[in-house]
């Protein structure tokens, strides 16, 4: 692990974060916009407003992360040189979690004063001050008056990150236990800066001061202690009128064990000695105060244990706060972290643990199950939701409680957010918010499947659409009540209704392609994607989505026989919307018709167009080949040239377009305004035109693997009404994409 760790830091370039432009800087006048004499108009409009640096600068979205090595995790006082990779990391994760900037800044000063007045004079610079490894008791000295004196956020993550995040834990742990904040004792191990700013925090939370017990190295911090001035100012305030103990002693009797301090310190016995199911939080790394296992299995009963460490339930990750903490307070500008911020920080990560869990996040935590209990009380690092949770709740709490400068809308913030994460989430954010306006029904034929029941909660949960599964209902209710998913499921049971109508209807459509009328009733009853069909053919619900368990053209086919192509298509086509940093993409066909020829590529094209416009991209098609306007002429190359001549030539058609071209000059503007100025697209292409399928699926994957797109799809274009096939595997999240694409379909219909 040390040689890989190493090998990692010093591979060129050495270190783990860079500074990267954020302006075009390819011509001399970016140049003289970036620097001389361009910066002069910024800086005289800060020098006349100072609050404009957040709009010139990266001041608003710029954090120091402030060390000077004292206190370094499991390294100790290692100096200021040596905790730069630590300083450094602690930048990757503000950037990689919450898209915060980071200057890593190590002082070589271990004088409180002067640490403070450097920081201080660094205040111009940064949005916010992360304060990081600062050895006890110095750190509450200096995150103390650096908060006086700074008008911008300080926070001492080693403090607050850990009090925050196992407050979060503490809150549902308690829910669980059945407990209650008012009455619980808690018995910390540790009194340095991590332990008195939780023991803190948990009295903000609700509990009573005078219900907790801190216990450092000689035992329980007592007034008689305190007196005889073996506590500093800081953790005596927890010194209790009690006789002197050891651990042990504190632990007897106790409801919470909260570990800051030393590993193996704890023992069976003494986690025997506790009260009826305890919580016991032991957050030493990378040893924790008991072993995992050795605290479940040393009583009967319930026992809500967290620690510190990734391979155990319940790790208690700063990673969790800081990023999304630090967000909220710099998109308000606020002043300053408060009380009120970091509460609302932990009711959110606690309120978060109680949903349902991305397929995402459990995959990469190999798919060991995550729901809501003893072994899940606070959210996993990787979920990206804890962004769009923690983030909004700081920033509201900071205007609610003064500590802002700036007014925000809490739903365009999230949106905001969204777009910070990817283009993908922004551009599906406009298709949500359209099917938000008017939720359709859409039929979920595999209604029994686990991910689509769950899809179906997020579906009514974000009101997109009102989903209905097909299937047996007794399953269905079933696995509902199994997940713990809090919603009332639609349910269409095939085998018990009465759909005789539905048979007759399916045998009209497909009597002349050899369906008998018995045959017809045992399709209905038996194969969910033909009653499904028949269902959204009737009117009886607005779209379909199947294809989660079957292979593509096994779960297309229904659809196409029972709807059929819409009265001005004669061909359907699978879509998918490609997102890059800043760009967005659509590529058709990749999933459905295998040798289009030029009257299929000319409806293709016209069909992927309307769909850009339903995600508010005004469409600019390439009909691609591997020759460039008539470069190659054979049968191959004419079929796309054939197909833009005629959408060029149309009058309705209020595009532009263009082909046969190679892919590269439909997406290079150098290419299209240089070598072929005389091109109909005066801009790249955004939807893009494969000339076969092989072609079309090819380039998507590549695009996707290698270019790092995110792919939204396949979406099926040119039905009679809203149909779309998943892919086998895919995810909650891309179902509930989906079904926001069938609501707007149907919307339009």
């Amino acid at each position: 692990m040390d040689e890989d760790a190493l090998e990692y830091h010093r591979a060129d370039p050495p270190g783990k974060i860079e500074i990267s432009t954020t302006k075009p800087t390819n011509t001399q006048r970016d140049l003289s916009l970036a620097y001389s004499p361009g910066v002069a108009a910024p800086c005289r409009e800060i020098a006349a407003d100072a609050d404009d640096a957040y709009q010139y600068t990266t001041k608003g979205n710029l954090v120091g992360v402030v060390s000077n090595g004292s206190a370094v995790l499991g390294l100790g006082d290692i100096g200021a040189q040596a905790s730069k990779p630590v300083m450094e990391g602690k930048g990757v994760l503000f950037k990689r979690f919450a898209d915060i900037d980071v200057f890593d800044i190590e002082l070589d000063l271990d004088d409180p004063d002067a640490f403070v007045e450097s920081v201080a004079a660094m205040e111009p610079t940064f949005g916010g001050i992360n304060l990081e490894d600062i050895a006890a008791p110095h750190c509450f000295e200096i995150e103390e008056r650096l908060r006086e004196r700074l008008s911008i956020p300080v926070f001492h993550d080693d403090q607050h990150g850990t009090a925050i995040i196992s407050g979060a834990a503490l809150l549902n742990a308690v829910e669980i236990s059945g407990k209650d904040l008012e009455s619980l004792k808690v018995t910390f191990a540790g009194a340095g800066a991590a332990a008195v700013a939780t023991a803190k925090f948990y009295v903000s939370l609700g509990v009573k001061r005078e219900n907790i017990t801190m216990c450092d190295i000689d035992g329980i911090l007592t007034t008689g202690r305190a007196e005889s001035g073996d506590l500093n100012e800081y953790n005596r305030e927890f010194a209790q009128d009690r006789p002197e103990g050891a651990l042990a002693d504190a632990m007897a009797g106790a409801d919470a064990f909260v570990g800051l301090s030393t590993g193996g310190i704890v023992s069976q016995e003494m986690v025997r000695s506790m009260a009826d199911d305890p919580i016991i939080f032991a957050m030493a790394n990378p040893d924790p105060e008991i072993d995992y296992e050795d605290a479940k299995s040393a009583r009967d009963d319930t026992v809500i244990m967290a620690t510190g460490r990734s391979d155990y339930p319940n790790q208690v990750n700063n990673v969790l706060g800081f990023p999304f903490i630090f967000r909220g307070a710099l998109d308000v500008r606020a002043t300053e972290i408060n009380e009120e911020m970091k509460v609302a920080a932990a009711s959110a990560l606690a309120e978060l643990a109680k949903q349902d869990v991305p397929d995402s996040v459990v995959k990469a935590y190999g798919d060991q199950p995550l729901q809501f209990g003893p072994d899940y009380i606070i959210p996993k690092p990787l979920d990206a939701r804890v962004l769009f949770e923690v983030a909004p709740a700081v920033a509201r709490a900071a205007i609610e409680s003064g500590a802002a400068r700036a007014d925000l809308d809490v739903d365009e913030y999230v949106e905001a957010l969204e777009a910070r994460l990817g283009k993908s989430r922004e551009m599906m954010r406009v298709v949500i918010n359209k099917a938000k306006s008017d939720p359709k029904r859409i039929a979920l034929a595999e209604g029994t499947d686990e991910t689509i029941v769950r899809a179906a909660s997020q579906i009514v949960e974000r009101n997109i659409a009102k989903p209905v599964l097909i299937g047996d209902e007794d399953d269905i209710r079933a696995t509902v009540t199994a997940l713990g998913l809090e919603f009332e499921p639609d349910v269409v049971d095939p085998e018990s209704g009465e759909y005789g109508a539905y048979a007759d209807h399916l045998h009209e459509r497909r009597k002349r392609s050899g369906i008998t009328r018995r045959e017809a009733e045992s399709m209905i009853r038996d194969d969910t994607n033909y009653f499904g069909s028949v269902m959204v053919d009737r009117g009886d619900a607005d779209a379909m989505l199947t294809g989660l368990t079957n292979h593509y053209p096994s779960a297309l086919r229904p659809p196409l026989q029972v709807i059929g192509t819409a009265d001005d298509a004669n061909y359907a086509a699978g879509v998918y919307m490609l997102t890059f940093k800043n760009r967005v993409v659509f590529v058709a066909d990749a999933t459905v018709n295998q040798a289009p020829d030029e009257d299929v590529l000319e409806e293709v094209t016209r069909h992927t167009a309307d769909l850009a416009r339903r995600f508010d991209i005004e469409p600019r098609a390439a009909l691609l080949s591997y020759s460039d306007f008539g470069s190659v002429d054979n049968e191959g190359t004419r079929k796309p040239r054939e197909a833009a001549r005629r959408l060029r030539e149309d009058p309705d058609v209020d595009f532009p377009v263009d082909g046969e071209m190679q892919a590269d000059t439909a997406v290079v503007e150098e290419m299209l305004t240089g070598t072929y100025e005389f091109s109909d697209l005066e801009k790249p292409a955004n939807v893009l035109v494969f000339p076969n399928l092989e072609a079309g699926n090819i380039g998507y994957k590549l695009l996707q693997r290698l270019g790092g797109a995110d792919a939204i799809g396949p979406m099926l274009v040119g039905m009679d009404e809203p149909v779309h096939v998943l892919q086998r595997g895919d995810e909650v999240k891309d179902i509930v994409n989906l079904a926001a694409v069938a609501t707007v379909d149907a919307q339009e219909e």
